[in-house]
């Protein structure tokens, strides 16, 4: 027996509606597959350089190195307990932003920048809580600090194996946000 549809005074097989679902699936999962970011879509390198654009990426990873050093600086011209603690809360909360940023595209950067920014997190961490009070927490932020270079460079040479590219890593002209995260304009 046939049904005829309202409105249109011909039939409609009872059939035609088991397609509709199957249509509506299909519809919708073009529509969402337009909806993902480029740090979803295209190569591994191209999805990097997106999230190193969405994210300043290449300006963490320079803020975190740039506070590293400004807390050595700042321990070896014997600055005072304040001057100290400022510089270490400065590297412990830019780290924990930049782990904000992760994950990125792809698992291994992921990986070695988180390495990164737990270190430096605890290096600031440590060395808060310690200015003035206990030699050995100082030393082992001093020695997170001393790993923290490495660290970040394994993590910049990811980057560059993914993308053929170096990052910028300024922090002073911050070429990532919006543009070309490797410094090129």
């Amino acid at each position: 027996m046939r049904e005829v549809a309202k409105g249109r005074g011909r039939p409609w097989p009872r059939r035609s509606w088991s397609v509709v679902p199957l249509l509506l699936v299909a519809v919708g999962s073009v529509l969402w597959s337009g909806c993902a970011s480029p740090e979803e879509t295209g190569s591994a390198g191209a999805r990097v350089t997106s999230w190193l654009t969405s994210t300043a990426g290449g300006s963490a990873i320079g803020q975190v190195s740039v506070d590293s050093r400004n807390v050595s600086y700042v321990l070896a011209h014997h600055n005072t307990s304040a001057a100290v603690r400022s510089a270490c809360a400065v590297l412990t909360t830019d780290a924990q932003t930049a782990i904000g940023n992760l994950p990125t595209p792809d698992s291994a950067l992921t990986d070695d920048l988180n390495n990164a920014y737990e270190d430096a997190a605890a290096a600031g961490t440590d060395c808060y809580n310690g200015v003035g009070k206990s030699s050995s927490v100082m030393a082992r932020s001093a020695r997170e600090r001393g790993e923290l270079s490495g660290l970040l460079a394994t993590a910049v040479s990811r980057i560059e194996f993914l993308t053929g590219h170096v990052p910028s890593t300024s922090t002073t002209a911050p070429t990532d946000v919006g543009g070309d995260p490797f410094g090129g304009g």
